[in-house]
């Protein structure tokens, strides 16, 4: 417990930067934190968010990382994938493609996606 502790003093005093590394607008992430602009960036300077506050800007900037996958299920995933590819269950990027616009196009011109 101590070393979770520890992180979130560490994301806490280096949120700045955090935010500055992060590939996201930060109006952006102001929006998506639900936090009005005054406040965040008063919060900013002071580092004072709380960890609900950092806990949603954190799944802003790094959505990826909050599937929890573990190793062992990335592991199943790639040996799926692979036996797939062994057996001929693919898909051929151009068909992909094709298919893709054509979904796209009746989607612009109103029907339904099928």
């Amino acid at each position: 417990m101590i070393a979770e502790i520890e992180k979130f003093i560490d994301i806490q005093n280096n949120i700045d930067e955090i935010l500055k590394n992060s590939p996201f607008k930060m109006s952006y992430i102001i929006e998506k934190s639900g936090i009005k602009k005054p406040t965040f960036f008063r919060k900013l300077k002071e580092k004072k968010f709380t960890a609900e506050e950092l806990l949603v800007i954190s799944k802003t900037i790094e959505p990826k990382q909050w599937r929890n996958e573990t190793k062992e299920e990335i592991l199943e995933s790639l040996k799926r994938s692979e036996e797939d590819i062994k057996n001929g269950r693919v898909h051929d990027y151009k068909e992909v493609m094709n298919e893709a616009r054509k979904r796209l196009e009746s989607y612009r011109n109103g029907n339904k996606i099928q």
